[in-house]
């Protein structure tokens, strides 16, 4: 050692019995050696002439040292009696064999060979001496019987090996000498070394030392071979020292610090002999080698893999063995994914015993996977999602196709926490006993007797005989029914659960995501399987729970993209990877019909699936839908029933049956008590049930319907009222916790509404309705009147303004630049380049079906035009005394009976004071104006409403009906019109609203006030989100009749 470190201490210390002066009086020893002619380390005491080289040992000469070390100690205390010393000291020896699993598996060596069949005479000798047994101390009769168990279980691996050795153990005992390890194996080995550790305080000390250390086995403690006390081939110190120094002088031609660098050698630098514990304790005698044990019969030793032996197996062992496995789940340091390999082997042997085995263990297998996700972020990965689905396939297989039922197995938990087997059934009868009988209890070995042979029988077979007979007496009905623990309806909710994870999880831009799809068929598939089962058997809860999962991931899809993607995933099972196929049936060149010349893919060409073979095209989804929704209504709990009727509207709304959605969502009354629902998931399908209502109402031409649909959802957070993502704004006061459970709420990637296409269905049809309202206030009317015009949709006018503020106004970009400036267009009565521009929109062509964008189109020019009349008239009306009917078919190509209708209906609702001359077909209009005392008697009425909408909000606060003000008796606030939520409008705006709707709940329910009252559609309510709202049944503006 250097004297950097050394300090001022010299070599003649005279403390020779401290072990860290005798460990740096070592390492001194080898650095002035070793450092001679180093500039880098330099040594002032030179007494010693010896040039020393370090020892480099390799793993498994290390290897050796240990188990030596170990064997010494045990045969000490072997020969000593003392058994809580050699349990403990076994205990370590088998960590050591564990940890050098990898140079055991080049072979064993005899020395480790012969310790493990001694220890296993040696214990029954003991155990078998009942006097001696019962003089034993607690401590000592505990550590022996412990022993017995230890050695039990920890040869099996070993037996192969073993047996090997019994057959023939002089085959190395001639070559004694020559034996690598065979120094301290002999029977006298235990007194040489004993008597090698007393010769003096300072080497017993040492020894001590190198005992608590275990395997601390360093290169610097490594060179004190004639110090120590374990010795590999003989006690002769000065042959060690000398082939050290012939070993060492391939390092003379390094100096300095390239001594102690790590380098490569090259070949001419690389040493002939590596010195090792071997060399260090060789004569100049010939060169010896160990013996080693190297039959090919222990080739399971050297890479075990299964879990337990093959040869012999039965079920009763079997289940032994997973009960065995079961027990440690749970318990601290174990491996989860270990016990995961070791279930999965079980259930790969158990295929041979039927499915009374397997079955079980597979329920284990599934519990496994399921336990591998340590936290509620985490989700299981594709290849384990894929395996547990394989595994339920294979149990859905057994109790649908088989005919097998389910059972429930009840298990001791004594049992469970002791483990099964003849140990366990000692250890609970000695508990009982207590004392020197407990001993003797758990230490006695039990005969076991077959009462049909008489002959002798080990537990295994007594367990697998009585199985045979228990089996024997069990009727055909209960042959069919297997025991097992775990229910197999949480496990596929959790399977779906860990899916919808998945799915959340993994960047939807990526080729895992799509891949990650494929597997949906599948679980609906298992889904429907399960339910059949369920149904069967009569256990409907858990039948309406998988009738509800398998809803859940059916509603969304359009029955157009359900056909395409089963019947890809059809294609997928029969086929593969449509990458993989071989070039030649992806060709377009058809081949010949000669195979030697060409290949037989390329004749058949690419394969299909045509739709006589598939059975995706054949699938009729709304059927399936009112399958399903029905069997939940009538068997499901009150949950599931809302979130199925929330499904099946949904469904209903996306294939542009919107009278259907609309009445069954009505029958429901979901819309009134949706808060009381508690679940914040359930709210959000509402909101997405909404949102598809809406934009079946829109596509549909249904103007007014899809606006009061859409405008809460639309004006507000639509992506957190969807769950399609999160705001990050700068007032975000969200709590982490809250953010994550925000993030386990979103809804997948594949489900989302296309947030553009929502937004232009909201905006358009609030132009349509707003534009002529603005038209119709500003030009006469409330202007003049002095009152103000009530807006229909705040958000759009909102939106309107900002854009009428901008001082520049470039070409539109997005979906509201669009509807703005068609809204503009509209207003001045260009109503051609207002629909250019709404019918220009990408957002329609994400429209499913075939011909959806064209027909949105279509609708949207006839709309505009009507609107675009009814604008024109409300603006300029007063400039006219008479209109042609010609004239005004030929600004709006519209025809006559088209414009008639428009013309009537605005006459007839007092929104046009008009009449028609139908022999010149003109339009004659009228001036009428209400003097001051009606223009006054009308402001009064306005003012009246609201003095009596605050009066009955004061009274529900003060009554304690508040609760019902937020929950559907009056409804939210919002700018939108009283009364019922849809409503087929009699008339236009200006008469009366009969209300036959329902009002909106996602985020604050309503409900007319005047239904709520007086049971009719003449009360005044309130809906929406801003105070103020008015009038489902009552008049809104007052009949313009003076």
């Amino acid at each position: 050692m250097s004297r950097f470190w050394a300090g001022a201490s010299s070599s003649d210390s005279d403390d020779s019995s401290d072990a860290d002066s005798s460990f740096y009086s070592s390492d001194e020893e080898q650095g002035k050696a070793a450092g001679a002619n180093n500039r880098w380390v330099d040594f002032s005491d030179s007494d010693s002439s010896d040039d020393e080289n370090r020892v480099v040992l390799s793993a498994g000469d290390r290897a050796k040292e240990t188990f030596n070390k170990h064997i010494v100690n045990l045969r000490k205390a072997m020969k000593e009696r003392d058994y809580y010393t050699i349990q403990t000291e076994f205990d370590e020896f088998s960590k050591a064999l564990v940890k050098n699993k990898k140079t055991l598996q080049k072979g064993i060596p005899r020395t480790v060979v012969r310790i493990l069949v001694d220890l296993e005479d040696y214990v029954p000798e003991r155990l078998a001496d009942k006097a001696s047994f019962k003089k034993l101390s607690a401590r000592q009769g505990r550590a022996l019987n412990r022993l017995k168990l230890t050695l039990k279980k920890h040869n099996k691996p070993y037996t192969v090996v073993m047996e090997h050795y019994r057959k023939n153990p002089e085959a190395g005992d001639d070559d004694e000498d020559n034996a690598g390890g065979n120094d301290s194996d002999s029977e006298s080995s235990s007194s040489s070394s004993s008597s090698s550790s007393s010769s003096s305080s300072s080497d017993s000390e040492k020894k001590g030392k190198d005992s608590d250390d275990g395997d601390s086995d360093d290169s610097g403690s490594d060179d004190d071979g004639d110090k120590d006390s374990i010795n590999w081939d003989s006690d002769d110190a000065s042959s060690s020292s000398s082939d050290s120094d012939g070993a060492g002088d391939a390092y003379k031609g390094l100096q300095g610090r390239a001594k102690w660098l790590k380098k490569v050698p090259s070949p001419k630098d690389k040493p002939k002999s590596k010195p090792t514990a071997e060399t260090l304790g060789k004569t100049d005698g010939p060169k010896k080698k160990e013996t080693k044990v190297t039959s090919k019969d222990h080739a399971a030793i050297r890479a075990p893999k299964s879990v337990i032996q093959e040869e012999g197996l039965t079920a009763a062992v079997l289940n032994r063995k997973l009960q065995e496995i079961a027990s440690q789940r749970g318990r601290r340091g174990t491996d989860p994914r270990q016990l995961l390999r070791q279930f999965e082997g079980l259930s790969r042997l158990s295929m041979r015993f039927g499915p009374r085995v397997e079955i079980p263990i597979l329920m284990y297998v599934i519990s496994a996977q399921f336990g591998l996700q340590y936290t509620i972020d985490d989700y299981m990965d594709t290849p384990t999602w894929r395996a547990c689905a394989t595994y339920l396939e294979r149990i859905s297989k057994v109790i649908v196709d088989d005919g097998y039922r389910l059972g429930v197995q009840n298990l001791d938990e004594a049992d469970l926490f002791l483990g099964t087997g003849k140990a366990a059934n000692r250890m609970k009868a000695a508990a009982l006993t207590g004392g020197d009988g407990a001993l003797e209890a758990v230490a006695a070995d039990e005969k076991l007797i077959n009462p049909h042979t008489g002959e002798e029988e080990t537990e295994d077979q007594r367990a697998e005989r009585l199985r045979v007979e228990r089996e024997k007496a069990m009727t055909e009905d209960e042959k069919k029914t297997i025991p097992v623990v775990g229910s197999l309806s949480l496990h596929l909710s959790r399977l779906e659960e860990e899916y919808t994870k998945s799915l959340q999880k993994i960047s939807h831009n990526t080729e895992e995501y799509v891949t990650r799809l494929r597997d949906e068929s599948k679980l609906v598939s298992l889904l429907a399987k399960m339910q059949t089962y369920f149904e069967r058997e009569g256990m409907t809860t858990e039948a309406a729970q998988m009738a509800e999962l398998h809803l859940e991931h059916i509603y969304y899809r359009h029955d157009t993209i359900a056909h395409q993607v089963d019947k890809a995933a059809e294609f997928y099972e029969i086929y593969g990877e449509v990458n993989m196929l071989h070039p030649a049936c992806v060709s377009n060149h058809s081949g010949n019909s000669d195979s030697a010349t060409s290949h037989p893919g390329a004749v058949s060409g690419k394969p299909i699936l045509d739709d006589s073979n598939s059975t995706a095209a054949k699938t009729n989804y709304s059927a399936v839908m009112n399958e399903l929704c029905t069997y939940v209504y009538k068997n499901g709990t009150d949950q599931a029933k809302k979130r199925a009727t929330i499904c099946h509207v949904y469904h209903h709304a996306l294939h542009d049956r919107f009278l259907d959605a609309r009445d069954l969502l009505l029958m429901s009354h979901l819309q009134e008590n949706i808060y009381d629902v508690g679940d914040i998931t359930t709210m959000i399908m509402f909101n997405r049930m909404m949102a598809q209502l809406g934009m079946c109402a829109f596509r549909q031409g249904r103007i007014w319907e899809a606006h009061q649909c859409l405008t809460e959802i639309s004006s507000g957070k639509v992506r957190e009222l969807l769950a399609q993502g999160m705001s990050m704004g700068r007032f975000n006061e969200k709590t982490p916790e809250q953010e994550k459970a925000e993030k386990r709420r979103q809804v997948p990637y594949y489900q989302h509404i296309n947030l553009d296409l929502l937004e232009a269905c909201h905006l358009i049809s609030a132009m349509l309705l707003e534009v002529p309202n603005m038209a119709a206030a500003s030009v006469g009317g409330d202007a003049s009147q002095g009152r103000r015009a009530r807006p229909i949709s705040r958000a759009f006018r909102k939106h309107q303004d900002i854009y009428n503020h901008q001082v520049f106004t470039g070409p539109p970009e997005q979906t509201r630049d669009y509807v703005m400036r068609a809204s503009k267009a509209l207003a001045k009565g260009d109503w051609k380049s207002c629909v250019e521009l709404c019918t220009s929109l990408d957002s329609w062509n994400l429209v499913p079906g075939d011909g959806a964008a064209d027909s949105i189109k279509n609708m949207l020019a006839s709309k505009i035009k009507l609107e675009g009349l009814r604008t024109y008239l409300f603006a300029f009306s007063a400039q006219y005394d008479s209109l042609s009917l010609n004239q005004l078919c030929a600004m709006f190509e519209m025809s006559k009976n088209e414009v008639h209708s428009v013309v009537s209906k605005m006459m007839i609702n007092r929104e046009l004071y008009a009449s028609w001359d139908q022999p010149t077909e003109t339009i004659v209009l009228k001036k009428v104006e209400p003097n001051p005392v009606q223009v006054m008697a009308l402001q009064f009425a306005e003012k009246a409403g609201h003095l009596i909408e605050a009066n009955e909000r004061l009274l529900d606060a003060t009554s304690g009906n508040k609760e019902d003000y937020w929950k559907g008796g009056r409804g939210d606030r919002g700018d939108h019109q009283e009364g019922d939520r849809f409503g087929n409008r009699v008339g236009s705006r200006g008469g009366q609203n009969q209300g036959s709707g329902f009002n909106r709940g996602n985020r604050q329910p309503a409900g007319g006030r005047g239904q709520r009252r007086d049971g009719g559609n003449k009360g005044r309510g309130r809906s929406g989100r801003k105070p103020g709202g008015r009038g489902g049944g009552g008049q809104r503006r007052g009949n313009r009749k003076f």
